[in-house]
């Protein structure tokens, strides 16, 4: 027999169907309490992730020294260097939603030399890989595109832990610029005479970082720019222009000094004699002829008799309205200040004529303005109106410099005058500025910003390096001195203390000869100069291109200043004109400042990167001034560890790369070191 077969795993049906029936409503609500908890876990999970396991920065473009980064918590830029992986840059982003980060997938994606990403209905942002101007530089192009006319662009540059260098002069100029405070106004150079608060009269699109970093901004756009003290400068569009864009030029190198290059310049040449400068009576042309006689009979009795004898605008215009310049009769005359000799003459023009002068009044009647002067068209378009504007206290016109018979003319002049008054020098003042702005009144696309000095600079080129202009921007290639702008008889920041800081950020934005403040300043709130002031001053100019005076030291001084005048000039032609001569060919080689920073022997040092009241004469001598009231010793940054410096007074040695504490300096010597 067989046996019996059980039957195993088999429910019966009718147990099943009803076991089935009974269970269904409990497991509804215990599927669904699951179904909850399922999702809270995966939102909780997904938070989680994004706070914690997602990174904050985003790489969004790479090279090969470095690459750029978007960093969500702020909604900043960030420049990094690579392989170190030291942050060198921090731009903080305006006009964009910061808290949207790009995609890790943009617009550009089948270019790796690019990155592209647009914040809908705002602005479209491209990142670039730019050729580097020199090996062992990387750049990358920065372009923002307003997508609506109301959206305003702006980018801040961080200064924490990083100093920054160059952009515009300032009335109190600081070295490096973190100390600077200005609102958000057009970057466009001016007079602080008459502004202030505004920028000065030499300025560059060009700043320049201790991490290495260069910022240069494109020429052709319209830009504003703010700085707040230790806090970040800002890059600006202006409001209520319509889609304005923001472009330049981000570039790393390996150090703040390797960063620094300027284009090769045409050389002037520094100034062995020294210049002093004629306040005396302007009434008449002979009582202007009596003055300059009598200063060269006092100068002569003090055995200062070389020199330049430098006129203002106002003495310029009398001789020549007294020479019936040639220009009037197409005769050539005699020059005729001879009576000065062996002392040499600088003259004085400008771009401006007074409305009631018979140059503006014989340009209406001929029909000329517009063509002569800056004008602006009216409405209807068919005619325009001379844009006016003041001039040492006068209503005046100024010269139209896109007008190539304006140009010539004036040009022409100018070399009449030249002539006519046996001048060697030329100055040119009230070159800064920009008219139209000054009016609130928009101008042509040729003389937008800074083009007008630009385009004055580079005619006034042609006369020769013995020319003098009162301004520079984009013209820091040409033979042209660049006179300072005034500054005040006193020790602050816009009076002695302004000196070396604005030698420094003159020559760091490649205008290497200029003509620094008189000696004690010019800007006094009354007759009398400081005798302690005034030597310390002398004591700086004696190590720059040229020696400006504007009171002469019998003036202001007992005599040993008159003779410590006399040796400080002897020493400026022996010892620093070859030295200037000797850099100037590096400058004209290489590009490198001829003035420089302690940072420039030491460009590691974060000590080196605040330093500003001492300099470097190329890399062979430091200058290192007395700058506070009362005070006969100072603390001496050495630069350059490894280097050997020498006192040129005491004949000691130090080592580079210390600080001499509490180091003489009596108030009859300065400072000076030899490597």
């Amino acid at each position: 027999t067989m046996p019996l077969t059980r039957r195993t795993g088999q429910i019966p049906e009718a147990n099943w169907t009803l076991g089935l029936r009974e269970m269904t409503e409990p497991w509804k609500g215990a599927v669904g309490c699951f179904g909850v908890a399922v999702f809270f876990a995966m939102t909780i999970g997904i938070i989680s992730w994004q706070a914690v396991e997602q990174s904050p920065e985003e790489w969004v473009l790479r090279g090969r020294a470095g690459g750029v980064l978007w960093e969500r918590r702020r909604g900043a830029l960030l420049l990094r260097a690579l392989p170190s992986g030291r942050t060198v840059a921090v731009i903080a982003v305006g006009g964009v939603p910061a808290a949207e980060p790009p995609p890790p997938r943009d617009r550009c994606w089948h270019d790796g030399g690019t990155f592209c990403y647009a914040w809908e209905e705002d602005a479209e942002l491209r990142l670039s890989l730019e050729p580097p101007p020199a090996p062992g530089t990387e750049c990358y192009g920065v372009h923002w595109t307003p997508l609506r006319p109301d959206v305003v662009l702006k980018d801040c540059f961080s200064m924490a832990n990083i100093s920054w260098y160059g952009g515009a002069s300032i009335r109190a100029q600081r070295w490096p610029l973190n100390g600077a405070q200005s609102p958000a106004q057009p970057f466009v150079g001016g007079d602080l005479s008459k502004n202030p608060a505004g920028y000065g009269p030499v300025l560059e699109r060009y700043f320049l970082s201790s991490t290495g970093v260069t910022v240069t901004v494109a020429p052709d756009v319209p830009l504003f720019l703010s700085l707040e003290s230790d806090r970040h400068f800002c890059l600006e569009t202006p409001a209520g222009r319509g889609s304005v864009p923001l472009r330049y030029h981000l570039c790393l190198s390996p150090d703040v000094a390797s960063a620094q290059r300027h284009p090769p310049p045409r050389l002037s040449a520094p100034r062995r004699s020294p210049v002093w400068r004629y306040h005396g009576p302007s009434s008449s042309a002979a009582r202007v002829k009596r003055g300059l006689r009598s200063l060269a009979k006092r100068l002569k009795r003090h055995r200062l008799q070389e020199g330049v004898l430098a006129l203002g605008e106002r003495c310029t215009a009398v001789l020549a309205a007294a020479e019936d310049l040639p220009s009037e009769r197409g005769k050539q005359q005699e020059p005729t200040l001879a009576l000065v000799e062996p002392l040499q003459i600088s003259i004085t023009l400008s771009p401006y004529t007074s409305i009631s002068s018979p140059l503006f009044l014989r340009s209406l009647r001929d029909g000329s303005v517009e063509s002569s002067w800056l004008s602006l068209r009216l409405r209807g378009g068919d005619c325009s109106v001379p844009l006016l504007t003041t001039w040492k206290g006068q209503l005046c016109a100024r010269l139209n410099v896109t007008s190539e018979a304006a140009l010539s003319w004036y040009l022409a002049r100018a070399r009449r005058l030249r002539q006519a008054l046996g001048a060697t020098y030329v100055a040119f003042e009230g070159a800064e500025g920009n008219a139209f702005l000054e009016r609130d009144v928009l101008p042509p696309a040729e003389l937008a910003g800074d083009r007008y000095v630009t385009a004055l600079a580079a005619a006034l080129a042609t006369l020769g390096n013995a020319t003098v202009i009162s301004a520079g921007a984009r013209s820091s290639h040409l033979p042209l001195f660049v006179q300072m702008s005034p500054l005040h008889s006193d020790w602050s920041h816009s009076g002695l203390k302004g000196v070396i800081p604005s030698v420094l950020h003159y020559s760091l934005l490649g205008y290497n000869f200029f003509i620094p403040e008189a000696v004690g300043g010019s800007l006094a709130s009354d007759s009398r100069v400081d005798p302690e002031l005034y030597v310390r001053w002398l004591q700086i100019v004696t190590f720059l291109p040229v020696m400006a005076f504007s009171t002469p030291p019998w003036l202001c001084c007992d005599a040993w200043v008159v003779n410590l005048t006399r040796q400080c000039i002897q020493r400026h032609q022996d010892f620093v004109v070859p030295l200037l001569l000797k850099y100037s060919q590096e400058w004209l080689r290489l590009g490198h400042p001829i003035f420089r920073p302690a940072w420039w022997l030491s460009p590691t040092d974060p000590t080196a990167f605040t330093i500003e009241d001492e300099f470097l004469i190329g890399d062979e001598v430091l200058v290192a001034p007395v700058t506070e009231k009362g005070q006969t010793q100072r603390d001496i940054y050495l630069p350059g560890e490894g280097h050997l410096w020498m006192d040129t007074n005491s004949a000691r040695v130090f080592d580079g790369g210390t600080i001499l504490r509490n180091y003489s300096a009596s108030l009859a010597e300065v400072p000076v070191f030899v490597k």
